[in-house]
């Protein structure tokens, strides 16, 4: 063989004529790029025109100053902060957004925009004491805000652009959340010219809601909230309580950028609100002003900071640690802050402003939409304002969703919802949504990184506790009588939710649900076996407790012992996630001192969990909760199940009723579906026709021929190699880095697509997924292994993806050449850097691949560690098979490999025999015993030069005289000649090779 050089093959290289005829991979042709493009064009365009619909409807707005009511101790009516926004066409009906708590019209922007693109004149404004209204908070009092709200529906009665029932009657309807959604339900009940209603997660009665009590000593009362029992033994929300007074004390909402300037083309109707505290300001601009808004600072001590309630902040600034909240209800916070009790004038005035005092007068149709994840306001604030209404013979639906206070406001699909709501009760269109109750259950199964999430609906509310109808499973739960004891002053304290955390980092329902946590010593456990079918608990499970106080430990009997209930879902492997992260608070106003136990009925929280096959339920009971106002006296509790008692849970139920996704979308992604099934078709024919046998070269291992990759930007990785690997040989790929040599074998295994050329191996042509692929074994830039599996495990779950059967693994054969030993039993992790590269070339050679293909295989070992993977290597040849492995150290292919390619800058330097390469430039080495006479004898052969003696070695240029001749003068001349080769390493080979190439 002789050596190729410039790329020039050599002789016994050079391909036969068979192989020079085989076709080239063809270059993509204009007309096919142009193809392509027209079909991705049309798919897409396709695709944007089935999603696209009209544009939204235009909206316009009017910036406005209302005037509300006149409540008592006002020294004037207080002036409203409101947006109108318009549609298209008038008159149409109305709706009024109220804003939550702290929030103001801002907040509910959105909303009311939605609203007036489905054809709806909205009215957002910002309530008393909110935003730049003026006024004190009055927590939805019914002779403060909502009759300012009538106020508004007396305005909304005026304006022609509103459709009207009769003179002064405007067709209305009301919608908001929490607070919002507390007004909503207040302004019907008081108000009966509003016509439908959509509040959500909002209250029924703030005393329960705020000091729940889940514990009864008898029967719930049949059509009651359970919590009621006790309204004035309730357990003080402290957590929530604290942040809901915090957004009024500390100035409520934000200050409304755009109410300082009237856009232009708006008009301003009423009065101005003033910009500071001095009445008469003008801030409009129109050269008005006004004298009987009673904003002037004028007030007396019943309503101080009323005349810069308007301004955010206004509380701190004038050091009232009351802010914008009326006296009485700052004083009602305060005792129940500083007491964890609220006395019966509290409950009384909280309950003065929730609208379980006017739900009786409730008939409009009302659509009640709670969260799922709320521990402000559960799911039992909406049963009792269902129940209400539904008995005063007012049309309900009742709808639960994944979100809340602790899960986010409801989405589009939802809001759409309560617009179809008012579609057909304020304008009669669209079909009739009817009553009943439709809740949503999110599952396990994540899509595109949301939870999966399915809808049951059924024609009639069962309650949150069901009704006769409604089947209960009950489901036995185990435990001893356990002791637990409540700490000093209620702390530590146990977790069941973050309050507040859900409108911080938007829907938390999936981080809320796992912080729970249970002290050691503070929770009693009782666990149910594994469940045999999924239970689907829709509403309130109840459950029957025996609760005694430890003699000498007991609580005082003016306090009682308050306790904490809740139900956990428990996988298989112990994880416990709290449903809606809610707890059943109960006080039981008094035990027996010397230890006789009480049995009580504790309702659990509402929820909506679909607990899997095996999984279980965990009761637990604790004495601490840290949302919760403690119990501040030390006390130990014995808590146990009651005999034959079991958790009785609710399951509603019904027909799925989810929508399906909308067809204009779908089509459009059935186009380009069928599109790339056609491309994909069209692909596979021509690579079928493509992939051709040269029978020539069946039993050659590797043929490469003008191969090239080019990459955008002119760079060129391999230009026009050509090699030809046989049976049996170690193959060096020689070269520095950056040569070329990576790219070429990821061309070889058909990872990436050559830009010129073809690779045959055992005459099949190679492709990206060509099956001829399964005959290579290869190691191409180094291979992952999971460090918990010992390397048998590793080499079998790799063997086991591949798909192919488990017995032509050859696993034995392939540690044995590589010489793992007793190691390959031992974790991964354990192993040192040359035992994890013997596992890898282990796991190329499973199958036993006719050709093994190695990237820098020996990178990271020590000296003895690249012996012995050297010697894995010849082992492997030694069976008949090829090996071919890419390198930059020259030494380890001079010592490995009998064959060698060099690369340079992406082409052929040199290939051939290494020995062949190595003596190339006629230096040869004689180990000889007489090496003095040795020399005499070379020095006299016409044309040799350069002897040198080195030991009992002869270093001579030979200067094309071959070594064979040198050796017989040698020998005729009496030296005895042990050894006979070429001087020169492989690197200096090399060197000049790569020398020679740069040069040229």
């Amino acid at each position: 063989m002789r050596t190729k050089r410039s790329g020039v093959l050599s002789s016994s290289q050079e391909p036969s004529n068979t192989l020079l005829s085989v076709p080239r991979i063809p270059r993509p042709q204009p007309r096919w790029v142009a193809a392509g493009l027209v079909a991705v064009l049309a798919a897409a365009g396709g695709l944007v025109w089935l999603n696209s619909g009209d544009d939204p409807a235009q909206v316009q707005t009017r910036e406005l100053t209302l005037t509300g009511a006149q409540g008592p101790g006002d020294p004037a009516a207080v002036r409203l902060d409101a947006t109108l926004y318009l549609p298209e066409e008038t008159p149409a009906p109305a709706v009024i957004v109220a804003h939550g708590f702290g929030g103001s019209k801002e907040s509910v922007d959105g909303d009311a925009r939605e609203l007036a693109q489905r054809g709806f004149v909205a009215l957002a404004y910002s309530a008393r004491g909110f935003g730049r209204s003026e006024g004190q908070i009055g927590l939805n009092s019914p002779r403060y805000e909502v009759a300012d709200a009538s106020k508004l529906v007396d305005w909304l009665g005026e304006q022609p652009e509103v459709t009207q029932d009769g003179d002064g009657d405007p067709k209305v309807g009301v919608t908001g959340g929490s607070y919002g959604g507390s007004l909503s339900l207040l302004l019907a009940g008081t108000d009966k010219r509003v016509d439908a209603l959509a509040p959500s997660i909002t209250y029924n009665d703030l005393s329960q809601a705020l000091l729940p009590n889940s514990a009864t000593t008898g029967d719930t009362v049949p059509g009651t909230p359970a919590a009621n029992a006790f309204a004035d033994d309730g357990v003080f929300k402290r957590s929530w309580a604290g942040i809901f007074f915090a957004s009024g004390a500390g100035g409520g909402g934000l200050a409304d950028p755009r109410a300082d300037a009237v856009e232009e083309g708006d008009e301003d109707d009423d009065i101005d609100l003033p910009s500071g505290n001095t009445g008469g300001t003008d801030a409009g601009g129109d050269g008005d002003t006004d004298s009987g808004a009673g904003a002037d600072g004028g007030a007396d001590g019943a309503t101080a900071g009323a005349a810069t309630a308007g301004q955010p902040g206004a509380g701190q600034q004038s050091g009232n640690p009351c802010g914008k909240f009326r006296p009485e209800f700052c004083a009602a916070y305060a005792e129940v802050a500083t007491t964890g009790r609220a006395s019966e004038q509290t409950v009384e005035l909280l309950r003065s402003v929730s609208p379980m005092q006017v739900t009786k007068n409730i008939t409009q149709p009302t659509m009640l939409v709670q969260g799922e994840q709320d521990t402000l306001f559960g799911l039992d604030q909406a049963d009792a304002n269902a129940r209400q209404i539904a008995e005063a013979g007012g049309k309900v639906k009742v709808v639960w969703y994944t979100g809340g206070h602790d899960g986010g406001r409801p989405g589009p699909e939802l809001r759409g919802e309560i617009a179809d709501w008012f579609d057909f009760h304020l304008r009669g269109q669209g079909s009739d949504p009817g009553e009943g109750l439709s809740y949503a259950v999110q599952g396990a199964l994540r899509v595109q990184g949301a939870p999966s999430v399915r809808t049951v609906s059924t024609d009639a509310y069962p309650g949150l506790d069901g009704n006769a109808a409604t089947e209960r499973r009950s489901v036995p739960v185990f435990g001893e009588e356990q002791t637990i004891v409540n700490p000093p002053g209620g702390n530590p304290a146990s977790v069941s939710s973050l309050p507040g955390l859900g409108s911080i980092i938007g829907s938390s329902s999936r981080l809320v649900g796992r912080v729970s946590i249970d002290l050691p010593g503070q929770a009693a456990r009782f666990q149910s076996r594994p469940l045999d079918s999924q239970l689907l608990i829709a509403g309130a499970s109840t459950v029957r407790l025996r609760v005694a106080a430890v003699p000498g430990a007991a609580p005082p009997a003016t306090e009682g012992a308050v306790l904490f209930a809740k139900l956990y879902d428990v996988s298989p492997d112990g994880v416990r996630v709290l449903p809606g992260s809610a707890v059943s608070p109960f006080r039981i106003p008094a035990l027996p001192a010397d230890g006789s136990p009480v049995e009580v009925t504790v309702t659990l929280p509402g929820i909506v969990r679909p607990v899997e096959t095996d999984r279980t339920i965990e009761l637990v009971v604790s004495t601490t909760d840290q949302a919760y106002a403690p119990s501040t006296q030390a006390a130990a509790y014995r808590v146990a199940v009651v005999d034959g008692t079991a958790v009785e849970a609710p399951v509603v139920s019904g027909t799925r009723s989810d929508s399906g996704p909308p067809a204009g979308p779908m089509i459009g992604i059935a186009v380009v579906l069928g599109l790339v099934v056609a491309a994909a078709i069209w692909g596979a024919i021509r690579r079928r026709r493509s992939t051709d046998l040269d029978p020539g070269l069946v039993d050659v291992p590797l043929v490469i021929e003008g191969l090239s990759k080019k990459y955008p930007g002119g760079v060129t990785a391999v230009d026009d190699l050509s090699f030809r690997v046989e049976a049996g040989q170690v193959l060096g790929l020689l070269g520095p880095n950056g040569a070329g040599k990576t790219t070429s074998l990821r061309m070889l295994m058909g990872l990436i697509q050559p830009s010129d050329g073809n690779i045959r191996v055992f005459g099949h042509k190679v492709y990206s997924g060509a099956p001829v692929l399964s005959r290579i074994g290869s190691f191409v830039e180094g291979a992952g292994f999971l460090p918990h599996l010992s390397g048998r495990e590793n080499l079998e779950l790799y063997w086991a993806a591949t798909g192919r059967p488990p017995d032509r693994a050859h696993i034995e054969e392939a540690l044995e050449i590589a010489g793992l030993g007793k190691a390959v039993h031992r974790r991964v992790r354990t192993y040192s850097q040359g035992m994890r590269q013997r596992l890898a070339i282990a796991q190329a050679m499973l199958g036993l691949p006719d050709l093994l293909v190695l990237d820098e295989p020996t990178n990271g070992l020590d000296p003895p560690q690249i012996h012995q993977m050297r010697a894995v290597l010849r082992r492997y040849a030694s069976t008949g098979r090829t090996v071919v492995v890419s390198s930059h150290l020259l030494a380890e292919v001079e010592q490995t490999c009998d064959h060698v390619v060099v690369m340079h800058q992406g082409r052929l330097v040199a290939s051939g025999e290494v020995e062949e390469i190595v003596g190339g430039s006629g230096e040869a080495t004689f180990r000889v015993d007489r090496p003095a006479e040795a020399a005499e004898v070379l020095r006299a052969v016409d044309g040799v030069d350069g002897v040198e003696v080195d030991g009992n070695q002869v270093h001579a240029d030979l200067d094309g005289l071959p070594r064979a001749e040198a050796l017989a003068k040698l020998v005729g001349a009496g030296v005895a000649v042990e050894q006979a080769g070429p001087r020169r390493r492989l690197e200096d080979a090399f060197l000049q090779l790569v020398g020679e190439e740069t040069s040229r």
